[in-house]
Formats: structure tokens, sequence, C-alpha cells
């Protein structure tokens, strides 16, 4: 059984308009670029390490593409402080000393990023290695004049009610005001210095973090694993609205070149993270005494059609489109200046295949262009939908050009004449099945004929309007016209539907009906609980039979900080079922947007909406389930909890 997805996320407490860099400084306008140490080097980094790989990123040409902060992560500084408090560099590692390193980067047109962090001591430890916390005033200025470009700043031994443990995933307190300390102290520094926050998206850093740094971790780390991909992107997908000059979501380092994916797996982890807008660190060797990256991962990170979309001057993510969990599939989409649209199709399963994208599920129905950027292929007047071979763990990446927005079509791209007063228009896209879709037509001058009007579902009807309800079957539709006036386009809208909310289902096991004390739109209300042997249900009127389209509203804040380095995914397990049909499942990704650890609902009453095809309907009354079947199979056992329904019949 197929399944469409869309999210619709809630508008955000701050919109991302309203969220402002902590100063104007005229750093991060596009993501940043550049290299790390960490990915591959661990916290034993040393100088000639260094050297080496930023003398690369200008040998190799990645410095010319925009790849320019060479940092150098965990394992840099020592135990104490000078005499004076000052930081200072671990003298066998770093010979030369930083203030050289960061002459020797400037020498090659490169900047000098560095990495500390706002506890006692730097992640990494032991051997251990001081942190800045109590000393922001102090190494703020120290980072200036060793003429430092960039700050990233972490979140070890940070918490002191705890006694400082080396990693606190639930600390007694935010570690906004640890990151606010060093962000006004960076201010006061005279030098502009790019500040990272990485406090891993304890506290959801989106709302509050803009206004410190330039970036923040949206999660915990990238680990060398392909599983890391769709549990970053589950974590990112209630953020990509807050991305925008100055502010960047920060997905965490590349592993492309580090010999732990695929060529097809780069492609994708490469492609989402550019779309995503978040800043492209390269975290592999690139050329040292034993190591250089391979051609085929330097062609990945080279790519320039998708760095440009990474550094398209609009700033905007790209979102979550549709999921096809059971068929293992998803679609991501977002705007680029010019009016060009990107696309992500990314194939889960570890095999070739094609894939399809209807065009109507990123807002489009037609391109002029369409560029297959991995495919390396152009093809020309595409109109609905777009197929081609994606390897496995591959993407298809794609940048629209001279579109056609969704529900429109201009007789001359749709229109197939078969006579002067006979027009069909082909191509016409339904996600459901229904007799409430609004046809309207567009003459080339003023008309009050009457037309006839057939649909490829077998209704004939003749009209003296310009606008009609018709039925159409989910999926590519036919609608034939006998006119006298030209006409130049016809729109179709398709119907809003009835909500249905968690109230009017009745629950099995485990399952309870809970009141929000504020959220959980549009109801204030959900169910929760839902095990494997639970479900929720009720019975809905449909006036026809065929597939359904549904609007599924949800919540879940599953955030996966110490099952990160096993299979936490930042998902749950949804199902819905028809008259005893098999079960339509989702793998819904986060749609908290606050704090799962200080805010009142702690993430619990954030809702995002997802759909679902569904078959099996009938006219008249309907036995609809919502239910976690395979829900044992995951990490997390619950369903994400059930808010409503939308049907559009």
């Amino acid at each position: 059984m197929e399944s469409i997805v869309t999210l619709l996320l809630l508008s955000p407490v701050l919109a991302a308009g309203s969220l402002h860099p902590r100063l104007n400084n005229g750093l991060a306008k596009t993501p940043p670029m550049g290299w790390n140490t960490y990915n591959h080097y661990a916290c034993t980094p040393n100088e000639t390490i260094v050297y080496s790989n930023a003398r690369a990123l200008v040998d190799l040409g990645l410095s010319s593409l925009g790849y320019r902060y060479v940092t150098t992560d965990c394992g840099w500084t020592v135990a104490d402080r000078l005499p004076n408090g000052t930081l200072t560099w671990n003298e066998t590692s770093f010979p030369s000393g930083f203030p050289a390193m960061g002459r020797y980067l400037h020498g090659l047109g490169l900047l000098f990023g560095v990495y500390q962090d706002s506890g006692i001591k730097l992640c990494g430890s032991p051997p251990d290695q001081v942190g800045s916390l109590y000393h922001e005033e102090q190494d703020a200025q120290t980072f200036a004049e060793w003429e430092v470009d960039s700050l990233k700043y972490d979140n070890c031994y940070s918490d002191a009610a705890t006694n400082y443990p080396n990693v606190n995933y639930e600390p007694s307190t935010s570690p906004r005001p640890r990151y606010a300390n060093m962000s006004s102290a960076l201010s006061r520094v005279n030098r502009p210095i790019l500040f990272q926050i990485c406090e891993w998206g304890i506290d959801f850093p989106a709302l509050w973090a803009p206004e410190l740094g330039h970036s923040w971790r949206i999660g915990n780390d990238i680990i060398p694993a392909w599983r890391s991909i769709f549990r970053t992107l589950n974590q990112a997908v209630p953020q990509t609205d807050f991305a925008g000059p100055g502010q960047w979501p920060d997905l965490d380092m590349l592993e492309v070149g580090n010999g732990v994916f695929s060529v097809p797996e780069e492609q994708t982890h490469f492609s989402l993270w550019a779309i995503l807008k978040s800043p492209l660190i390269i975290g592999a060797a690139l050329k040292d005494d034993v190591t250089s990256i391979t051609q085929a991962s330097l062609e990945v990170l080279k790519q320039e059609e998708v760095v440009g979309f990474n550094q398209d001057e609009l700033g905007v993510s790209a979102s979550l489109r549709r999921r096809w969990s059971d068929e293992g599939y998803e679609v991501w989409s977002g705007p680029l200046s010019g009016n060009r649209t990107v696309v992500a199709v990314i194939n889960w399963r570890n095999e070739s295949r094609e894939l399809t994208l209807d065009l109507p599920d990123v807002g489009l129905q037609y391109a002029g262009v369409v560029r297959n950027i991995w495919g390396k292929t152009v093809v020309r007047d595409v109109r609905t939908s777009y197929s081609a071979t994606v390897a496995g763990h591959g993407t298809m990446l794609l940048e629209l050009q001279d579109t056609v927005p969704s529900g429109s079509y201009p007789a001359r791209i749709f229109g197939k004449s078969t006579g002067s007063q006979t027009t069909t228009f082909e191509s016409i896209y339904a996600a459901t099945t229904s007799t409430n879709y609004t046809l309207t037509i567009t003459f080339s001058r003023p008309s009050t004929e009457t037309i006839t009007i057939t649909t490829s579902s077998g209704q004939t009807l003749a009209i003296s309007s310009k606008s009609t309800r018709i039925a159409l079957a989910s999926g590519s539709n036919t609608i034939t016209i006998r006119h006298t006036t030209p006409i130049e386009s016809i729109q179709i809208t398709p119907p809003t539907g009835t909500y249905y909310a968690n109230t009017i289902f009745s629950v099995t096991g485990s399952a309870q009906h809970t009141t929000c004390a504020s959220g959980c739109n549009p109801v204030g209300s959900k169910i929760g609980y839902l095990d494997p042997t639970s479900n929720a249900y009720t019975w809905i009127s449909a006036t026809t039979p065929g597939s359904k389209y549904l609007e599924i509203d949800y919540i879940n804040n599953e955030v996966g900080f110490s099952s990160t380095w096993g299979w936490g995914s930042n998902s749950r397990n949804l199902t819905v079922s028809v008259n005893d049909g098999a079960p339509v499942r989702l793998e819904v990704p986060l749609s908290g947007r606050h704090s799962e650890l200080y805010s009142p609902g702690k993430g619990w009453w954030d809702t995002a909406t997802l759909g679902v095809l569904t078959s099996g309907w009938k006219r008249g009354e309907n036995k609809v389930v919502i239910g976690n079947e395979g829900g044992e199979d995951g990490f997390q056992s619950y369903a994400a909890d059930f808010v409503g329904v939308r049907v559009l019949d």
C-alpha cells in the first residue's frame, strides 16, 4: 500500500525572520564552510596534520569553493593555564604555537578556527584539557590576540550541580547562560569571530541560539554509520524554518571521505546537509603522511551545484515534504534564488530502483527545466511527474526551473486539442479520490457559453459558469472540455476535507486520552501510550469509494541523546488502517519545537502533520484505526501521540 506524507509544522514561537545573530558583524551570511580535525583524528590532532590538510584545501581546489575555516578540535590544549590565567597550547603537538598556526592559515587565504568548551574541561579529557567556564572574557581576548576567526564552543564538563560530568544530556539547568557569557565576551573584543554553539540540541537552541551565535548544533554527534543520516534528518525536521542569513542549524561535520559510506551514501549525506543549509565542515583526512582523500569523495565535496544550493543567497532551508516509510523513500524541497526549486528524493533502501517525484508534492505542477545533479542529465518540459533511477542509499537531487505552481494547468502545456472546440487536459494530479475538487476555467476572452466537461473518472456535466465541482480519482486524471471560446488555463483546487479530533476515537489497551494545558493543536488534547497491542478507532463516513488522502496530526519528541550511539532514530512508529485493511506505516520525525527538559510541555504539546494515502474506502461508514503495528521493532515501542485526522473526501 502506498503512503503519501506531507509535513506542515506549527508556526514557530519565534519566527525565523524575528531572530537575529548576536551582532551584525557581516559573518555567516551563508552557511560556514571549512575543515575540522575531529571526525578523522578525534582528540589527537597535531601541527603537522593541521598544516598538511590546510595546504590540501588549497591544492585540491576546495578553498576556492568556500571551504576556508580550518578548526583544530579537542586535544590542542593542556590541563592548566599559564600563571596569568591565559590558555596555552600543547607544545609537544603544536611546537610552533597557535598564533603561528593562525599566521600560516591566513597566509594560505584560509581562516583560523579554534575549539573550546563551556565547561571546566574540553570534551576528550582525560588527558585533561582546560575549558573556558569562568574564564570567558580572558579567553575571548586571547582568541582575538591570536587572530582567531571562529570558535566552536562545546558542552562537556559543564554541569556544576552534578559535579561536572563529562557528558550530561539532562543537566540541572539550561546551557544557555554559559553560551550567552561567551557570546557577550566575544562581542567586546576588537575582532569579528564566528561563534558556533555546540550544546547538542539539549535545550532546543533554535529558539535562543540565533541571538547568541551564528550556528547551533541541532543534536548529538554524527557517527560513522549510515543510520546516523536518518537520525539527524528526523531531528532537523521541526527546525528547518529557523535557518537564515547569520543563523544556521548545524547538522554536524561531514563524514564524506572517511571511508565509511558508499559514494551514493556520501552523495545523500552531502546533498541533504547542503540543502538544509547546514554548515559544510569536512571531517575527513584530505592529505597527511598516510592518508589522501579518494577522487570519488573529493568529487562529492567539490560538486559546485550542490555547494551552490548551500550557499544560495536566499538562505532558505529545504523541508520534508513526503515520506513513504513502507516503501523506503522520502522527498525534501525548498526554494532557491532566481525562482528555482531544489528537490531531494532519498532512497533509503540499499538497492537501485526507479523513483518518481510528483511535482505537486513540492508545490509545483510543471518545470520547464529539470536538472538531475548526480544523474548528470537535463530534461525539459516536465509535466506533473519526473522519474529516474536512484542508486541504493542514493538521492535524486534536482534543480527545477521555469516552474508553474501546483493546481495550475496552462492549456499551452497540458492541453491537447482534438478539434477547434475540444481540449483534453492531461496529467491532472489528484491526491485523493473525491467528488469535491473545484475546477475553475480561465478563457482567453470573456465568455458566457455552456460547456461540457468529462473527467476520466466517468463524470460528465454541462455548465454555464467558469467554476464547478468535479470528481477525480487519486493519481493521474484527464479532463476533456467542449467549448467555443479558447481556454487559456484551468485551475484545480483540492477538497478541504473534514477534521476528526482524537476525542471521538475510542481507545483500547494502554492507549489514553490526555488533555494538554496548552498546545496539542488544534484540539488541545491527544491520545498517547499507543503500544503495539493498543489502538484508537472510530467510524468515518465517506461520500465516494476509493483511495483517500488523510492528514494525521501527531506529536513526537522522542529525542535520541543517549541512544545516538546505538539505534536511536529520533522517530516513532504510527499506523493507519481502513476497514481492517493492511495498515500504512509511518516513521514520524520529531515535532517538538520546545525544550524537552525545561519547557512546560517538554516538547510533547507541539503538533505536526503527516499525510497518508489509504485504500479500501467505501461509500458510507468506514472503520479507521490509528495504531502502532510493528512498533515493537523500533527503538521506542510507543507510537507517536495522536491528535486528530483530516480526511480529504
